[in-house]
């Protein structure tokens, strides 16, 4: 399984990306995918909502089983992958390059505090 050294992890298998312009990307980890199977379907949070570490704020679905996606942060969401609602399976193709959504997180030093990429293939090898 990949597990890029340059993303932040959480142990809900969420991989997050510090962006630019001080948002962070969201995604599903290669090894949450892969327990899920083929990604049939993704309902993503709306824009503008405000979001706890740890809230649920999003669903991907399999031929196996629904997830939920839990915000890594507390912040806003700023952004959607809205290309995900027609095309699910990207997210099986590409894990680490589909993002699900951007929040502008309430307090950015949090970052630190999610699991590197070392911690979290310890965590589950």
């Amino acid at each position: 399984m990949k597990t890029p050294d340059e993303l932040r992890y959480t142990n809900t298998h969420e991989w997050v990306r510090k962006e630019a312009d001080g948002t962070v990307s969201v995604g599903i980890t290669d090894h949450a995918q892969d327990a899920l199977g083929e990604l049939v379907y993704v309902e993503l949070p709306v824009v503008g909502k405000l979001v706890l570490g740890g809230d649920a704020c999003a669903v991907v679905e399999s031929v196996k089983a629904a997830s939920d996606v839990y915000a890594p942060l507390a912040g806003e969401v700023v952004a959607v992958n809205g290309a995900l609602k027609e095309a699910p399976g990207e997210l099986n193709k590409d894990p680490y390059g589909t993002w699900l959504f951007r929040l502008k997180p309430a307090a950015p030093a949090d970052l630190s505090k999610l699991l590197d990429a070392g911690a979290y293939k310890k965590a589950f090898p």
